[in-house]
């Protein structure tokens, strides 16, 4: 997401996802943003009007960008890419620029507690190791 640059406020996020079936003619991370960017601007219409201008943006094509131009998407085709990739993710928090939580599975938002402990909190979680 393009929050705002302050320092030390996580400012986007990274994900791993399986495309399960094909989306039309669109890149599936141009769905995914699409779907999310919408969501979000309801979200905020309906509930925090006020914040919506952290997002404003005056363009021929929109007028509020929540996601960076041409986010890194990268295709995990191998499973060592993948387990690179999930390991780099699940020690994001722990940088130094975030200093979120001093161990991997105590940052809420990722999986690592999940594959930490096995619970998935939010109920949309799969073990990579089922899918590859």
């Amino acid at each position: 997401m393009a929050f705002p640059d302050i320092i030390g406020i996580p400012n986007h996020i990274h994900l791993i996802w399986e495309l399960l079936e094909l989306n039309g003619k669109e890149l599936p991370s141009a769905s995914f943003n699409k779907f999310t960017s919408n969501s979000f601007l309801k979200s905020l219409r309906n509930d925090s009007p006020s914040e919506l201008a952290y997002f404003s943006e005056s363009s021929k094509e929109r007028n509020h960008r929540f996601w960076q131009r041409d986010p890194l998407a990268v295709l995990l085709d191998s499973k060592v890419k993948l387990e690179q990739k999930l390991e780099y993710i699940h020690l994001n928090p722990l940088q130094e620029h975030w200093s979120l939580c001093k161990y991997p599975e105590d940052y809420r938002w990722s999986s690592a507690g999940y594959y930490f402990s096995g619970i998935d909190e939010f109920g949309i979680l799969t073990h990579y190791q089922e899918r590859v």
